[in-house]
Formats: C-alpha cells, structure tokens, sequence
C-alpha cells in the first residue's frame, strides 16, 4: 500500500532510508545583473523527449546515483506563500504574472519563524518572483547571497499557463483531462511536462549536494518540490501529485555520507510541515495513494541502520 502525503501535516518521526551511488555534470555560478542574487546556469538541459524517451529518461534520472558527499548535509525545501494566481485559481506554471498576496506574505514570515533555530548556510531560489520573495523573507538579514536557479522554477506547463481550470477544460479538452488523471504521461507543445521536471530536480540535486554547505535552505514551487523529494528518495513520475506541498509547507532531507564513498543516505524527515494541520479541519486534497512513512530501526554506535 502507498500512503499520505495528499494532506498536509507534519512527520517529525518517520524516516525513509535510501541510499545511491554516482557523481553528477558540472555547473557554472555567475552573478546575476540585479546585485544581491547570484544565478547558477544549467551546463545541460535535455531536449523535449518522444513518450519513448521520456519513460526512459523518467528511469534513469530516478535511479542515477547522487554524488558523493564529504559530511552530514540537511536540505530544508519551503514552497513559496500564496500568489495572487493561486488565489485567483490559475494555472501559473513556470510563468512569473504572479507575486505573493498578503496571506503568502504572512505565511513567509510564519515559515521564517518556524525556522528560526536552524542555521543555514546557503539558500537556493527559484528565480520566479512569488519564491524569491519568499526566500528573501525567510532568509531575513542574513549576509551570504540567495543563488537562483532556474532548474528550481515550477513545472513547464507551456500554453495552460495563464488559464482557469474552466478555462483550460473548453479550451483543450481530452489533453486538459489526461493533464489532471495521467500527469506523467501528458504532453503538451511538444513538450511531457512531469517527466522534464524530473529531470530538472535530479539536476539540481548534484548543484545543492556539490556545494560545500552543510545546511541548506531551498525555496521553490509545489510541482519541483514534489519532484525533488520524489528523485531523492527514489520515486518516479507516477508519484506526481503523491507529495503535495501546501504554500510555505517544508519538508526536509538528511544525507548522510557513506564511510566506502559513493551515493550518500537519504533520510526523509519531515514531509510538508504546515504550522497548522489541514487534517483537524476536514481539509487537505484527496489522493489515489498514499505513501507509508515507516521509522528507521536502531542506529549503532557506529552510525550504521538496523532495519
């Protein structure tokens, strides 16, 4: 059975314990026009795939080993607040029409809050405006640059963005409807959405694990989040919209290195953390899964897992 994240509430205690094996591409940093803001410049993105190539793709990027890493490293990932096409109920996509409202402001400052105690090193943004503004409220007064990355951006969703949910049904039909029940294998311009984002976010974990912090925040979308959480702990696509992020919803990875090298452990710590459960009122989305959480057995003094 698969289970639970469709609602949003928190998971202090379960773990799930995955671990992998290889290094990753380059990338290159360069200091953005704006000052203040540094952007990190994929050196490869993949061409729009066949519906072959995209299966074999979805595959590779979900089982690819992760890089290996010198010490523990903590990655916190925080959607960013409500935007005003969130509370218009547009599709929004990786367009960059929509700022935060003043809820997604107050949840931004509520995140920030909740984070207080953890001491950061670096914070990597999606360069949309409604997560940078996010990120620079959570980030505060902190000295050290937010790196954009535009591999952090949300899913490309190409000619629906912009539109209503009504909007989007009279005006393509079957393929809005395939959109909604078959997300991983729907395709849109040329383009299969779900399965390029996969990409992406196995991307941009060798970037956040190759960096030489140990603390990192990550402030991004709903869709890439799903997705890094998803390729982190070794989920393919047919788990879209399984690991629903709410707005400012953090969830948290662990990575611990491996004493032969290789593919660090990847703990799940927490999954879409919320200050308040939608689960006391009745709320929260209804799933077709569910994703059991189960707590990790004892750890040896020596830093090993007894499952």
């Amino acid at each position: 059975m698969l289970s639970l994240a469709a609602a949003s509430f928190p998971i202090h205690h379960n773990r799930l314990i995955l671990y992998r094996t290889t290094p990753s591409p380059p990338f290159t940093v360069r200091s953005s026009a704006s000052g203040g803001v540094q952007e990190i410049q994929e050196s490869f993105t993949p061409p729009p795939s066949t519906p072959q190539d995209g299966e074999i793709s979805s595959e590779l990027f979900v089982s690819a080993p992760f890089p290996p890493i010198k010490g523990a490293k903590r990655v916190v990932l925080v959607r960013h607040g409500q935007s005003t096409w969130n509370a218009e109920g547009r599709i929004q996509g990786s367009s960059n029409f929509s700022v935060l409202t003043k809820k997604g402001e107050s949840q931004a400052e509520t995140s920030r809050q909740m984070l207080l105690d953890d001491s950061f090193d670096i914070c990597f943004s999606s360069p949309l405006t409604r997560s940078k503004r996010t990120a620079e409220i959570i980030w505060g007064d902190r000295e050290e640059e937010i790196l954009t990355d535009s591999d952090l951006r949300e899913i490309d969703l190409y000619s629906f963005q912009g539109l209503l949910k009504h909007e989007g049904k009279e005006k393509f039909g079957d393929s809005f409807r395939q959109w909604q029940l078959d997300a991983p294998n729907f395709s849109i311009d040329g383009h299969y959405p779900v399965r390029e984002l996969w990409a992406r976010a196995r991307n941009c974990w060798d970037r956040i694990l190759e960096h030489e912090s140990r603390s990192v925040l990550v402030v991004a979308h709903n869709a890439v989040n799903q997705a890094l959480v998803a390729t982190a702990i070794g989920l393919g696509t047919e788990y879209f919209r399984i690991l629903l992020q709410s707005n400012c919803g953090v969830s948290v990875l662990d990575f611990t290195p491996r004493a032969e090298g290789g593919s660090p452990y990847i703990c799940l710590n927490r999954l879409n953390q919320t200050p308040s459960s939608p689960l006391a009122s009745g709320g929260g989305r209804k799933a077709s899964k569910r994703i059991v959480l189960v707590c990790h057995g004892t750890i040896t003094s020596a830093g090993s897992y007894l499952c």
